[in-house]
């Protein structure tokens, strides 16, 4: 059974109706990313991060995974699919996708501000001030935030160099170190890239671009994968 990687991003999600949270000019509510999503931030009023967690949160258990996300799941059937994600929503998993690696954290999880190592589901959309580990520290947004390191990018590269095919899908290609993943793929391993937008990374040549969103993309490119190469 070949190895099929897929490298997912906000696109997939955006599609399910996951807002991003910024707008025209990239803020939040006047705020800046980084006054709402970095260490700084969260020593420096506490309230906001979590306002802006828990918002994200409780839109995620109001929406469901789209065409795109079940595309991924059919493929299950075909080809040993691992999905790398830069999402933190866990519509690959609600989909019933069984290997996802999560390179910027998880929104439904929350971990101690003492020990990384303590990480809790969180069964409801609020996270509270006072709401502490086993430890009796703060809890905090199992996300990884401007300025922190992307610990599961090594893992990422590990899982893209294994790829038989990779699909690149709901990302720009542009924000690193996520965007350098397509680049540990095998030489001569086939790539297919989905976004509205993917006659723009033509230039790139080892890219086969699908100018479609993901709902619409997917379905039509598992079709022609299990053709070809299952």
């Amino acid at each position: 059974m070949k190895k099929l990687v897929v490298l997912s991003g906000a696109g997939i999600s955006a599609e399910s109706g996951i807002s991003t949270f910024r707008d025209a000019n990239g803020l939040w509510r006047n705020h800046r990313m980084e006054e709402v999503a970095s260490p700084i931030a969260w020593q420096n009023d506490m309230d906001l991060v979590l306002e802006f967690y828990n918002i994200r949160r409780k839109q995620l258990f109001e929406v469901e995974p789209n065409a795109g996300h079940k595309a991924l799941v059919d493929l299950e059937t075909h080809f040993d699919v691992e999905i790398v994600t830069q999402n933190v929503d866990d519509l690959h998993e609600r989909a019933g996708s069984t290997k996802v690696l999560h390179l910027h954290g998880e929104l439904k999880k929350v971990r101690s501000t003492v020990d990384e190592s303590l990480v809790y589901e969180l069964k409801h959309w609020e996270l509270k001030k006072g709401d502490l580990c086993e430890k009796g520290s703060q809890l905090r947004p199992h996300i990884v935030w401007f300025g922190e390191a992307v610990h599961n990018i090594s893992k990422g590269a590990a899982i893209v160099r294994q790829a038989d095919i990779l699909i690149v899908v709901g990302t720009s290609l542009v924000v690193y170190p996520a965007a350098g993943l397509i680049d540990f793929a095998p030489e001569n391993t086939p790539v297919f890239y989905i976004d509205p937008n993917a006659d723009q990374q033509a230039y790139r040549s080892k890219l086969t671009t699908i100018a479609e969103k993901a709902g619409i993309g997917l379905p039509k490119l598992a079709e022609q994968l299990i053709r070809d190469f299952a």
